[in-house]
């Protein structure tokens, strides 16, 4: 179901990045870990930059079935948003870990936001974790 414009009786959707290494929040209804996609972090020219730079993000949505993983959850967090407005909840967070919330969940928050905006949601990305190494 695409559709470009925001659904504003549909929860928001909070998306937050973060290291395992620093502890998974609290406060998420939902823990997405993207550690098992290779890690950028081991390859020397990617090492440097992270989930933001353009390197990365082609390196980590390059992986098999990274996009075919990802556009599936974002189908899950589609369907659960209206369960969650049924219930009149205002906001559902989701939180996206790798090893130090520098990459693979950078990539992923962002890449989950675009999926869930051209469904019709508001969605929103922050980043715990990265710039703490």
């Amino acid at each position: 179901m695409m559709n470009s414009q925001p659904r504003l009786d549909a929860p928001r959707v909070a998306l937050r990045s973060f290291g395992f290494k620093y502890g998974a929040p609290t406060d998420a209804h939902f823990v997405v870990d993207m550690r098992f996609l290779p890690n950028p972090f081991w390859v020397p020219e990617l090492k440097p930059f992270n989930g933001r730079d353009a390197r990365v993000r082609d390196y980590v949505l390059g992986q098999a079935r990274a996009v075919e993983f990802l556009t599936c959850y974002a189908e899950m967090i589609c369907d659960m948003t209206e369960r969650y407005r049924r219930k009149g909840k205002d906001e559902l967070m989701v939180a996206v870990g790798c090893t130090g919330g520098k990459h693979r969940s950078v990539v992923a928050s962002e890449f989950l936001v675009m999926l869930l905006v051209e469904r019709g949601l508001q969605a929103s990305a922050a980043h715990r974790d990265l710039g703490l190494e």
